[in-house]
């Protein structure tokens, strides 16, 4: 059976270059960074060219690169690390309803367990948050906004950059989820965002999995999550992952400042998927469209549920998903297309295709041919 593979929003394959960059990290070069004889101190060393290629790349100071196990460790650092930082000077947080659930877990524990009151944004019909209303949601008690730069499950695109400047122009911290931005948008450096804090994740582009960064903008120091040693500036306990960062700062290196997934590729492929589904009966789009990640297809269908339809995909090879991959097997519908106003039965009906760096015409081809059959199965069309 063929394999078509529509869930680049979930992962990416591991690239063959960056997998050749951390091997002699698997073996050869295993000192503990933290360990003072000669082999430890090797391994400090590589550790730290790390993080100052990785800096290089984002347009940051060394000591403002923290790395993490990936996406989640990153937003609950920026989350909890500023919300306990700065709760002598307010408890109010803002987000929106369509964060990552690594978002907003996070403040729901706060909210419910901490004593701090949390503001969830709406969002437009695309799922846009609209900057006038952050700014008239931010209050004289507001510590933190965090706001994702591209949603998983939609590809919708956030006006990061001016929501980022109402925040400093208020002198409210900001944190940006960006592990969907990396390697799919345009990236100059980490101002861009206008933030104190940006979450990246290194298997969204072809970087291994375990591996993230939290960029904290300069003084910032946000309490720990973990403990246990002084590690990453005492800011992220526990031996560092050498292999997994390696891979990391290669595939940052290679992917991000030309984005791995090339916009002039994947949009067109995109857009013939979207012209199939929007075609037939029952099927509703969701996202902003051409105006989203370019490789993100996102659709609805009346009469049946995600479960179905991925299962009937899977069955003719197609790898695709209804949302995040963190909550699959979640028989809840989609938070993310709640939040953009539609029913919750209509909204259990959720499926993503996500492209990449090896999507083929032949492979769009063979799904405008199976995509169709499978939909009206899905809904007890003969």
């Amino acid at each position: 059976m063929r394999t078509v593979y529509f869930d680049y929003n979930a992962t990416t394959p591991l690239d063959s270059q960056v997998r050749e960059a951390m091997l002699p990290f698997l073996d050869g070069i295993y000192g503990n960074p933290s360990s003072v004889h000669h082999v430890g101190r090797r391994a400090r060393s590589l550790l730290d060219e790390a993080r100052e290629r990785a800096a290089k790349v984002l347009g940051s100071k060394p000591s403002e690169v923290v790395f993490t196990s990936g996406g989640t460790e990153s937003n609950n650092l920026a989350i909890f690390g500023v919300a306990r930082l700065l709760k002598a000077k307010g408890r109010h947080i803002i987000t929106s309803v369509i964060e990552h659930h690594a978002v907003l877990h996070c403040v729901d524990y706060l909210e419910e367990k901490e004593g701090f009151e949390v503001t969830r944004l709406p969002v437009s019909r695309e799922g846009v948050v609209a900057v006038d209303a952050l700014a008239k949601a931010i209050r004289s008690d507001t510590i933190l906004v965090t706001i994702m730069a591209a949603n998983n499950e939609i590809g919708t695109l956030q006006p990061v950059a001016e929501l980022g400047a109402v925040c400093r122009e208020r002198g409210v911290l900001f944190h940006t989820d960006a592990v969907q931005w990396f390697g799919k948008e345009p990236f100059q450096n980490v101002q861009q965002f206008h933030a104190d804090l940006v979450s990246i994740c290194a298997h969204k582009f072809h970087g291994p999995k375990g591996a993230g960064i939290l960029y904290i903008k300069s003084p910032l120091l946000p309490d720990p999550v973990l403990f246990g040693g002084g590690h990453e500036n005492e800011r992220r306990a526990g031996t560092e992952n050498l292999p997994a960062i390696i891979g990391l700062v290669e595939a940052l290196e290679r992917f991000v400042p030309t984005p791995v997934f090339a916009k002039e590729k994947l949009l067109p492929l995109s857009q013939r998927l979207r012209s199939m589904a929007g075609q037939l009966p029952g099927v509703q789009l969701v996202g902003a469209g051409d105006h989203g990640l370019a490789n993100t297809v996102s659709f609805l269908v009346e009469g049946t549920d995600s479960i179905a339809l991925l299962a009937g995909l899977d069955l003719e090879g197609i790898c695709a998903s209804s949302g995040s991959a963190c909550s699959a097997g979640s028989i809840e519908p989609s938070h993310v297309i709640v939040g953009l106003g539609v029913e919750k039965k209509l909204a259990n009906s959720l499926v993503r295709f996500s492209l990449g760096r090896e999507t083929t015409l032949e492979e769009i081809e063979y799904s405008e041919m199976v995509v169709p059959r499978i939909i009206k199965r899905a809904q007890g069309i003969r």
